[in-house]
């Protein structure tokens, strides 16, 4: 299928049974939710689908039964966040093979590349495919930065698509644009600026919280990318709270608890991630709860 880059790609959540095991019917059920509300694409095994807690078997069996639930209704993408370049580019083949329609890639785990080994480490696993790519840039979780001279650089290679801009700086969109033209479709990869990004000049959001907010991320979307930016702003008031539990080091546990008390997934997590206890929990649910007794009825 082909790659429309524009909308609303969630970064789905992988669902566990409560031993923690592999829960791939959990997972295609929430799959076919996600679809339902309308979402433009799938992102699988990113960040929130705690791909480095999984083996190589699990990945491609989560991709497998996505495929195959998505059913060529919307282009399934998956994360490559290997720890070798080598591993990402066997990934990204395997994925290939399965069926997969693009690739989100990672600059490779643990360590902490400099720009050279950065940008080697993208053209190889860009070799490694045919898939068109999504380059995710998020120095703030992965300490590695892609900056615009950086993706200039990269504009040779012909499968590198997209950009999903994580860096935490808007002005960085504007930034790509003047280093670099038209040359890669942008994407915001951070929920709580999805409407500054949408202004400049975003096309799709790699979203977060529309695991559990679906039809209210979906309202925000349109309505920005609509200019009906008044209505979108009131929208983005009171989401703005939960969008900024996309933004902490425990965004799976809290993405996740927000999905439990939505009835569209479950809360479990692997280890070494535990769910949320104590104090944190509480002010978690409480942030949730406000935003489901206040959610607005008619979004659109």
């Amino acid at each position: 299928m082909i790659v429309s880059w524009q909308g609303v790609y969630p970064a789905v959540t992988t669902q566990f049974a409560a031993d923690q095991s592999l829960d791939l019917e959990a997972t295609g059920v929430h799959v076919e939710a996600l679809i339902e509300a309308g979402v433009d694409g799938l992102v699988m095994l990113g960040t929130l689908g705690e791909s480095t807690t999984l083996t190589a078997a699990e990945k491609e069996a989560v991709l497998a039964a996505t495929v195959d639930r998505a059913a060529g209704r919307v282009p399934v993408l998956t994360g490559v966040a290997e720890c070798s370049t080598a591993m990402a580019c066997r990934f990204a083949e395997a994925a290939q093979e399965i069926g997969v329609d693009g690739l989100m890639v990672l600059p490779a785990m643990v360590y902490k590349s400099d720009p050279r080994e950065t940008l080697a480490h993208y053209r190889a696993v860009a070799g490694a495919s045919d898939l068109p790519v999504m380059c995710y840039n998020n120095p703030v979780s992965y300490g590695v930065d892609i900056t615009p001279e950086m993706f200039a650089e990269l504009a040779d290679e012909p499968t590198l698509v997209a950009i999903k801009e994580s860096s935490d700086d808007p002005r960085r969109l504007t930034d790509i644009v003047n280093c670099c033209g038209d040359r890669y479709v942008l994407f915001c990869g951070v929920d709580d600026l999805v409407l500054e990004a949408a202004l400049l000049g975003a096309v799709g959001w790699v979203a977060g919280l529309v695991n559990a907010f679906p039809r209210e991320t979906m309202s925000l979307w349109r309505l920005a990318t609509a200019g009906r930016w008044a209505e979108a702003r009131e929208l983005y008031r009171w989401f703005m709270p939960v969008l900024h539990l996309d933004c902490h080091v425990k965004l799976v546990q809290y993405i996740k608890l927000a999905q439990a008390m939505n009835g569209l997934g479950s809360e479990t997590v692997r280890a070494p991630r535990l769910p949320l206890a104590g104090y944190e929990r509480e002010r978690v649910v409480g942030i949730i709860q406000r935003a489901v007794d206040s959610r607005p009825q008619n979004p659109e």
